[in-house]
């Protein structure tokens, strides 16, 4: 290939990433628009999609995760349904099931009637009120993007992401999520209740005769498009180098921060590390940064990393929790 050649596909790609990045920023701007005062929430949401990854959204009842969810399917373009869990939902109600069926010259056959995960956006509304069989079906669909039915594979449709919700308050009645299916998550966001300023304004914005509806920013193309730009970004060496020392420091053993090995009982595995990789260019990649910085790996390591790991009871006894450990691990190494 010639130089001339060179700088012409340079060029090209350049330009398919100025225009997939706008298209994100365009995303990240319409759902601002009806999800007041939660920026970082839905910058890391678009972060999860934008890695081909799913999300656990954390917060108290009323922090609008239902409707960001639904924003984001409009927002993307993508199909959209919605599971409210509950203990007796049954991994059928999720996957779908084959039913018998009589035909018209009186033979009968199984037709397969698709479930709810037959879509490109899942939201699982608090996921941790289904039981531990209902909760397996769903983790064979958001790790192998498949579900199968009396035996046969049925490939679900392209992208599949789920948006999972949790609340952290009432937990009678609940069954935590195990930490296979807490690691397929890409991020946990945590949410927080707005500031004063943009708690006003939705009082302003939704209780009054208008009806807030997002504008399509992309299509499900697009959003494709922007994943496999991800993968495609550059890295520099620095960078896999921080990821790996601050995934590591993470796991309990000689390898923690300034020795403190009775903080962490247990740490994230190598996934960890694929999810902080992926995540970091897609932050760039929002943001219209050819490669990933530092700062990209302080600011999502909390979301990659505190779903991954847990505390000893020495730890909890001083007072500490999860993000604190992280921010002190983010403070020595990155």
């Amino acid at each position: 290939m010639s130089g001339a050649d060179t700088a012409t596909q340079t060029t090209d790609i350049l330009a398919r990433f100025s225009d997939l990045s706008g298209k994100m920023q365009h995303a990240r701007t319409a759902l601002g628009e009806v999800v007041f005062g939660q920026e970082r929430v839905i910058e890391e949401m678009l972060i999860a999609l934008l890695s081909g990854g799913h999300a656990l959204l954390v917060g108290a009842p009323g922090l609008a995760k239902t409707l960001l969810v639904a924003s984001c399917a409009k927002v993307t373009g993508l199909t959209d349904k919605r599971i409210q869990f509950t203990p007796d939902l049954m991994p059928a109600d999720v996957i779908g099931s084959e039913v018998l069926e009589e035909g018209a010259d009186g033979r009968r056959s199984f037709r397969f009637i698709e479930g709810p995960v037959f879509c490109q956006l899942l939201m699982a509304d608090e996921i941790n009120r289904a039981s531990p069989r209902t909760q397996s079906a769903l983790l064979q669909a958001m790790q192998e993007h498949h579900v199968t039915v009396a035996g046969a594979r049925r490939d679900l449709p392209t992208p599949f992401h789920v948006l999972a919700t949790q609340n952290p308050i009432e937990q009678e009645g609940t069954y935590p999520l195990p930490e296979a299916q807490l690691d397929r998550f890409l991020l946990q966001i945590n949410i927080d209740y707005p500031p004063e300023s943009a708690e006003r304004q939705m009082l302003a914005a939704t209780t009054g005769t208008a009806v807030i509806e997002p504008a399509q920013a992309m299509t499900p193309a697009d959003l494709m498009a922007a994943q496999a730009m991800v993968r495609a970004m550059p890295i520099g060496e620095q960078i896999i180098d921080r990821i790996m020392a601050l995934v590591r420091a993470a796991r309990p053993g000689i390898e923690a921060a300034d020795d403190r090995t009775d903080l962490i009982a247990w740490g994230p595995g190598p996934r960890a590390s694929q999810a902080l990789s992926l995540a970091v260019r897609a932050r760039a990649l929002m943001d219209g940064r050819e490669a990933p910085s530092p700062d990209d790996i302080a600011a999502l390591a909390g979301p990659i990393l505190r779903h991954r790991m847990a505390l000893t009871f020495a730890a909890r006894a001083e007072g500490l929790t999860t993000d604190i450990v992280i921010d002190n691990l983010v403070q020595s190494i990155v």
